[in-house]
Protein backbone atom coordinates (compact mmCIF):
# COMPACT_ATOMS: atom_id res chain seq x y z
CA UNK A 1 0.00 0.00 0.00
CA UNK A 2 1.41 3.41 -0.97
CA UNK A 3 1.29 6.69 0.92
CA UNK A 4 -0.86 8.24 -1.79
CA UNK A 5 -3.45 5.60 -1.12
CA UNK A 6 -4.05 7.06 2.35
CA UNK A 7 -4.06 10.68 1.12
CA UNK A 8 -0.92 11.74 3.12
CA UNK A 9 2.31 13.45 2.08
CA UNK A 10 5.81 12.30 3.17
CA UNK A 11 7.89 14.75 5.35
CA UNK A 12 11.60 15.07 4.59
CA UNK A 13 13.71 13.79 7.50
CA UNK A 14 15.71 16.99 7.99
CA UNK A 15 12.52 19.03 8.27
CA UNK A 16 11.19 16.80 11.02
CA UNK A 17 14.40 17.16 13.05
CA UNK A 18 14.26 20.93 12.74
CA UNK A 19 10.73 20.99 14.10
CA UNK A 20 11.66 18.70 17.01
CA UNK A 21 14.73 20.73 18.15
CA UNK A 22 13.97 23.25 20.93
CA UNK A 23 14.38 26.95 20.19
CA UNK A 24 17.66 28.52 21.39
CA UNK A 25 17.32 30.66 24.60
CA UNK A 26 18.84 34.16 24.20
CA UNK A 27 21.58 35.08 26.75
CA UNK A 28 20.34 36.96 29.81
CA UNK A 29 20.48 40.69 29.44
CA UNK A 30 23.38 42.27 31.36
CA UNK A 31 22.17 45.85 30.98
CA UNK A 32 20.13 46.06 34.23
CA UNK A 33 23.00 44.59 36.30
CA UNK A 34 25.47 47.12 34.89
CA UNK A 35 23.07 49.95 35.54
CA UNK A 36 22.56 48.81 39.14
CA UNK A 37 26.33 48.55 39.72
CA UNK A 38 26.92 52.01 38.28
CA UNK A 39 24.15 53.52 40.40
CA UNK A 40 25.46 51.81 43.54
CA UNK A 41 28.98 53.08 42.85
CA UNK A 42 27.69 56.62 42.37
CA UNK A 43 25.93 56.55 45.73
CA UNK A 44 28.94 55.03 47.48
CA UNK A 45 31.22 57.63 45.89
CA UNK A 46 28.96 60.41 47.12
CA UNK A 47 28.84 58.96 50.64
CA UNK A 48 32.64 58.56 50.74
CA UNK A 49 33.14 62.11 49.48
CA UNK A 50 30.85 63.81 52.00
CA UNK A 51 33.12 63.55 55.08
CA UNK A 52 36.12 64.47 52.93
CA UNK A 53 34.27 67.58 51.75
CA UNK A 54 33.30 68.55 55.31
CA UNK A 55 36.86 68.18 56.64
CA UNK A 56 38.28 69.95 53.59
CA UNK A 57 36.12 72.99 54.34
CA UNK A 58 37.28 72.96 57.96
CA UNK A 59 40.92 72.58 56.86
CA UNK A 60 40.63 75.44 54.37
CA UNK A 61 39.01 77.99 56.70
CA UNK A 62 41.20 79.22 59.61
CA UNK A 63 38.37 79.48 62.14
CA UNK A 64 38.27 78.62 65.83
CA UNK A 65 36.48 75.34 65.27
CA UNK A 66 34.90 73.33 68.11
CA UNK A 67 36.92 70.65 69.84
CA UNK A 68 35.71 67.70 67.73
CA UNK A 69 36.69 69.46 64.51
CA UNK A 70 40.09 70.36 66.00
CA UNK A 71 40.71 66.72 66.89
CA UNK A 72 39.62 65.45 63.48
CA UNK A 73 41.86 67.98 61.75
CA UNK A 74 44.84 66.10 63.20
CA UNK A 75 44.04 63.23 60.84
CA UNK A 76 43.74 65.37 57.68
CA UNK A 77 46.55 63.50 55.84
CA UNK A 78 44.49 60.31 56.06
CA UNK A 79 41.64 61.92 54.10
CA UNK A 80 43.58 61.00 50.96
CA UNK A 81 42.38 57.40 51.47
CA UNK A 82 38.58 57.99 51.28
CA UNK A 83 39.15 60.67 48.62
CA UNK A 84 40.91 58.10 46.42
CA UNK A 85 38.18 55.52 47.05
CA UNK A 86 35.51 58.09 46.15
CA UNK A 87 37.24 58.90 42.84
CA UNK A 88 37.54 55.22 41.89
CA UNK A 89 33.87 54.65 42.65
CA UNK A 90 32.93 57.73 40.61
CA UNK A 91 34.89 56.38 37.65
CA UNK A 92 33.10 53.03 37.87
CA UNK A 93 29.77 54.84 38.28
CA UNK A 94 30.41 56.79 35.07
CA UNK A 95 29.18 60.09 36.46
CA UNK A 96 31.07 62.98 34.93
CA UNK A 97 30.14 65.58 37.54
CA UNK A 98 30.95 63.15 40.35
CA UNK A 99 34.31 62.37 38.78
CA UNK A 100 35.17 66.07 38.62
CA UNK A 101 33.98 66.60 42.19
CA UNK A 102 35.95 63.69 43.70
CA UNK A 103 39.04 64.52 41.64
CA UNK A 104 38.96 68.07 43.01
CA UNK A 105 38.73 66.71 46.57
CA UNK A 106 41.70 64.44 45.95
CA UNK A 107 43.72 67.35 44.54
CA UNK A 108 42.99 69.31 47.74
CA UNK A 109 44.37 66.44 49.82
CA UNK A 110 47.50 66.28 47.67
CA UNK A 111 48.01 70.03 48.09
CA UNK A 112 47.80 69.69 51.88
CA UNK A 113 49.94 66.57 51.99
CA UNK A 114 52.79 68.43 50.28
CA UNK A 115 52.27 72.09 51.20
CA UNK A 116 54.05 74.75 49.19
CA UNK A 117 53.95 77.19 52.11
CA UNK A 118 56.30 75.16 54.32
CA UNK A 119 59.13 77.52 55.21
CA UNK A 120 62.68 76.41 54.57
CA UNK A 121 65.66 77.32 56.76
CA UNK A 122 67.90 80.00 55.35
CA UNK A 123 71.15 78.73 53.87
CA UNK A 124 74.15 79.44 56.03
CA UNK A 125 76.49 81.89 54.27
CA UNK A 126 79.54 79.93 55.39
CA UNK A 127 79.63 76.38 56.77
CA UNK A 128 82.58 77.37 58.96
CA UNK A 129 80.42 80.02 60.65
CA UNK A 130 78.03 77.48 62.18
CA UNK A 131 78.09 75.19 65.19
CA UNK A 132 76.43 71.79 64.80
CA UNK A 133 73.95 70.66 67.45
CA UNK A 134 72.09 67.37 67.39
CA UNK A 135 68.76 67.87 69.23
CA UNK A 136 66.14 65.39 70.42
CA UNK A 137 62.78 65.58 72.20
CA UNK A 138 60.58 62.99 73.90
CA UNK A 139 57.26 63.09 75.75
CA UNK A 140 57.84 60.50 78.48
CA UNK A 141 54.11 59.89 79.23
CA UNK A 142 54.09 60.55 82.97
CA UNK A 143 57.72 59.50 83.24
CA UNK A 144 57.08 55.94 82.06
CA UNK A 145 59.42 56.06 79.03
CA UNK A 146 62.23 53.51 78.86
CA UNK A 147 65.29 55.33 80.21
CA UNK A 148 67.73 52.82 78.71
CA UNK A 149 66.28 53.40 75.23
CA UNK A 150 66.46 57.18 75.62
CA UNK A 151 70.10 57.03 76.67
CA UNK A 152 70.85 54.64 73.80
CA UNK A 153 69.38 57.11 71.29
CA UNK A 154 71.39 59.95 72.84
CA UNK A 155 74.60 57.94 72.67
CA UNK A 156 74.12 56.43 69.21
CA UNK A 157 73.06 59.70 67.57
CA UNK A 158 75.50 62.07 69.26
CA UNK A 159 72.70 64.09 70.86
CA UNK A 160 73.89 67.33 72.42
CA UNK A 161 70.46 68.62 73.50
CA UNK A 162 67.58 66.57 74.96
CA UNK A 163 64.22 67.96 76.05
CA UNK A 164 61.74 65.84 78.02
CA UNK A 165 58.06 66.52 78.60
CA UNK A 166 56.01 64.80 81.34
CA UNK A 167 59.28 64.40 83.23
CA UNK A 168 59.16 62.76 86.67
CA UNK A 169 61.68 62.31 89.46
CA UNK A 170 61.57 58.54 88.95
CA UNK A 171 62.48 58.97 85.27
CA UNK A 172 65.26 61.38 86.16
CA UNK A 173 66.71 58.80 88.55
CA UNK A 174 66.51 56.06 85.91
CA UNK A 175 68.15 58.29 83.30
CA UNK A 176 70.99 59.01 85.73
CA UNK A 177 71.41 55.30 86.46
CA UNK A 178 71.50 54.61 82.70
CA UNK A 179 74.37 57.06 82.25
CA UNK A 180 72.67 60.14 80.77
CA UNK A 181 74.48 62.54 83.09
CA UNK A 182 77.81 61.39 81.69
CA UNK A 183 76.68 62.14 78.14
CA UNK A 184 74.75 65.33 78.88
CA UNK A 185 76.14 66.76 82.13
CA UNK A 186 74.20 70.06 82.05
CA UNK A 187 70.60 69.83 83.24
CA UNK A 188 67.73 72.16 84.09
CA UNK A 189 64.77 70.10 85.30
CA UNK A 190 61.50 70.49 87.13
CA UNK A 191 60.09 66.97 87.61
CA UNK A 192 56.47 66.28 88.45
CA UNK A 193 54.22 63.23 88.63
CA UNK A 194 51.16 64.92 87.11
CA UNK A 195 52.46 65.32 83.55
CA UNK A 196 53.49 68.96 83.99
CA UNK A 197 57.18 68.24 84.57
CA UNK A 198 59.96 69.11 82.14
CA UNK A 199 63.70 68.70 81.73
CA UNK A 200 66.43 70.01 79.44
CA UNK A 201 69.72 68.06 79.23
CA UNK A 202 72.73 69.31 77.30
CA UNK A 203 76.38 68.73 76.59
CA UNK A 204 76.73 72.52 76.46
CA UNK A 205 76.29 75.17 79.14
CA UNK A 206 72.69 76.06 80.02
CA UNK A 207 71.21 79.13 81.63
CA UNK A 208 67.62 79.57 82.82
CA UNK A 209 65.70 82.34 81.07
CA UNK A 210 62.15 81.88 82.35
CA UNK A 211 58.79 80.13 82.02
CA UNK A 212 55.97 80.81 79.59
CA UNK A 213 53.23 82.24 81.83
CA UNK A 214 49.69 80.96 82.33
CA UNK A 215 50.21 77.42 81.07
CA UNK A 216 49.18 74.23 82.94
CA UNK A 217 52.33 72.41 81.77
CA UNK A 218 55.71 73.96 82.55
CA UNK A 219 57.37 75.33 79.43
CA UNK A 220 60.80 76.71 80.38
CA UNK A 221 63.13 78.65 78.11
CA UNK A 222 66.87 78.14 78.56
CA UNK A 223 69.87 79.71 76.89
CA UNK A 224 72.35 77.24 75.42
CA UNK A 225 75.89 78.30 74.57
CA UNK A 226 77.64 75.92 72.19
CA UNK A 227 81.32 76.07 71.31
CA UNK A 228 83.10 74.18 68.56
CA UNK A 229 86.53 74.79 66.96
CA UNK A 230 86.72 78.34 68.19
CA UNK A 231 83.18 79.26 67.12
CA UNK A 232 80.50 80.15 69.67
CA UNK A 233 76.72 79.98 69.06
CA UNK A 234 73.91 80.97 71.39
CA UNK A 235 70.47 79.37 71.12
CA UNK A 236 67.34 80.03 73.16
CA UNK A 237 65.49 76.73 73.65
CA UNK A 238 61.87 76.44 74.78
CA UNK A 239 60.69 73.05 75.98
CA UNK A 240 57.14 73.05 74.57
CA UNK A 241 54.23 71.09 76.01
CA UNK A 242 50.88 72.51 74.99
CA UNK A 243 47.72 71.26 76.64
CA UNK A 244 45.90 68.69 74.45
CA UNK A 245 42.74 70.03 72.73
CA UNK A 246 40.14 67.99 74.63
CA UNK A 247 36.83 69.02 76.20
CA UNK A 248 36.73 72.65 77.32
CA UNK A 249 40.52 72.77 77.37
CA UNK A 250 40.65 73.58 73.67
CA UNK A 251 40.76 77.30 74.56
CA UNK A 252 43.79 76.71 76.79
CA UNK A 253 45.40 74.77 73.94
CA UNK A 254 44.99 77.79 71.68
CA UNK A 255 46.33 80.06 74.41
CA UNK A 256 49.39 77.84 74.91
CA UNK A 257 50.25 77.83 71.19
CA UNK A 258 49.77 81.59 70.95
CA UNK A 259 52.06 82.11 73.96
CA UNK A 260 54.75 79.95 72.35
CA UNK A 261 54.37 81.88 69.12
CA UNK A 262 54.95 85.19 70.89
CA UNK A 263 58.49 84.07 71.68
CA UNK A 264 59.32 84.32 68.00
CA UNK A 265 59.32 88.09 68.13
CA UNK A 266 62.18 88.16 70.62
CA UNK A 267 65.72 88.67 69.34
CA UNK A 268 68.20 85.83 68.99
CA UNK A 269 68.33 82.37 67.46
CA UNK A 270 65.51 80.17 68.69
CA UNK A 271 64.40 76.54 68.96
CA UNK A 272 60.88 75.58 70.00
CA UNK A 273 60.98 71.86 70.67
CA UNK A 274 58.58 69.36 72.18
CA UNK A 275 54.95 68.22 72.21
CA UNK A 276 52.79 70.90 70.58
CA UNK A 277 49.70 68.63 70.52
CA UNK A 278 49.09 70.17 67.10
CA UNK A 279 49.78 69.19 63.50
CA UNK A 280 50.65 71.25 60.46
CA UNK A 281 46.97 71.01 59.45
CA UNK A 282 45.85 73.07 62.46
CA UNK A 283 45.60 76.75 61.60
CA UNK A 284 46.72 77.51 65.18
CA UNK A 285 50.04 75.79 64.51
CA UNK A 286 50.49 77.53 61.16
CA UNK A 287 49.72 80.85 62.85
CA UNK A 288 52.46 80.05 65.35
CA UNK A 289 54.88 79.54 62.47
CA UNK A 290 53.79 82.84 60.96
CA UNK A 291 54.08 84.74 64.25
CA UNK A 292 57.79 85.37 63.75
CA UNK A 293 60.05 86.09 60.81
CA UNK A 294 59.33 82.80 59.07
CA UNK A 295 59.64 80.12 61.74
CA UNK A 296 60.54 76.71 60.29
CA UNK A 297 58.93 73.39 61.15
CA UNK A 298 61.92 71.09 60.63
CA UNK A 299 59.73 68.10 59.68
CA UNK A 300 57.83 70.03 57.01
CA UNK A 301 61.02 71.64 55.72
CA UNK A 302 62.69 68.23 55.32
CA UNK A 303 59.68 66.68 53.58
CA UNK A 304 59.10 64.36 56.54
CA UNK A 305 56.05 65.92 58.15
CA UNK A 306 53.98 62.78 57.53
CA UNK A 307 56.18 60.61 59.76
CA UNK A 308 53.87 60.03 62.75
CA UNK A 309 55.04 60.76 66.29
CA UNK A 310 51.83 59.70 68.06
CA UNK A 311 50.34 57.28 69.07
CA UNK A 312 53.19 54.80 69.27
CA UNK A 313 51.36 52.76 71.92
CA UNK A 314 47.80 52.55 73.22
CA UNK A 315 44.75 53.13 70.97
CA UNK A 316 45.08 51.91 67.40
CA UNK A 317 44.58 55.28 65.76
CA UNK A 318 46.07 56.52 62.48
CA UNK A 319 49.46 58.07 63.22
CA UNK A 320 49.82 61.85 63.32
CA UNK A 321 52.67 64.31 63.85
CA UNK A 322 52.25 66.43 66.99
CA UNK A 323 55.87 66.58 68.24
CA UNK A 324 57.98 69.20 66.48
CA UNK A 325 61.26 71.03 66.23
CA UNK A 326 60.61 74.63 65.16
CA UNK A 327 63.51 76.98 64.52
CA UNK A 328 64.10 80.57 63.58
CA UNK A 329 64.85 80.80 59.84
CA UNK A 330 68.58 81.39 60.17
CA UNK A 331 69.06 78.06 62.00
CA UNK A 332 69.77 75.30 59.49
CA UNK A 333 68.46 71.75 59.89
CA UNK A 334 69.02 68.29 58.46
CA UNK A 335 68.87 64.60 59.36
CA UNK A 336 65.30 64.58 60.70
CA UNK A 337 64.40 61.22 62.32
CA UNK A 338 61.64 59.60 64.37
CA UNK A 339 62.31 56.70 66.76
CA UNK A 340 60.00 54.63 68.96
CA UNK A 341 60.62 54.48 72.70
CA UNK A 342 58.98 51.76 74.83
CA UNK A 343 56.81 52.96 77.70
CA UNK A 344 55.46 56.08 76.01
CA UNK A 345 52.91 56.73 73.29
CA UNK A 346 55.13 59.43 71.76
CA UNK A 347 58.12 58.90 69.50
CA UNK A 348 61.48 60.52 70.02
CA UNK A 349 62.11 63.16 67.35
CA UNK A 350 65.62 64.35 66.48
CA UNK A 351 67.46 66.45 63.93
CA UNK A 352 70.82 68.13 63.36
CA UNK A 353 70.80 71.92 63.69
CA UNK A 354 73.35 74.33 62.25
CA UNK A 355 73.58 77.28 64.65
CA UNK A 356 74.98 80.54 63.30
CA UNK A 357 78.10 81.48 65.23
CA UNK A 358 78.84 84.90 66.61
Amino acid sequence: MTASAHGSTAVPPHTALAEAAPAKTPPPASGPAKKFLAAACRWLAFLAALPVLAMSVIRALPEEWPVLAVQLLSFTPWLAVPATVALILALVGRSRWLQVFTAALLLCQAFWLFPFDAARPAAAPDAAATVELRAMTINAEFGQADAERIVQLVRDNGIGLLTVQEHSQALQDRLTAAGLDLLLPHRISDPSDDGAGSAVYSSHALEEVGLIPDTPFRMPTVRLTAEAEGSVAVLEVTNVHALPPVDLRVDQWRSDLAAVGRLAGRPGHRLLIGDFNATYDHSEFRQLLDSGPGLVDVAAASGSRLLPTWPMEGPRLPGITIDHLVTSPEVGSSGYQVHGVPGTDHAAVLATLALPAG
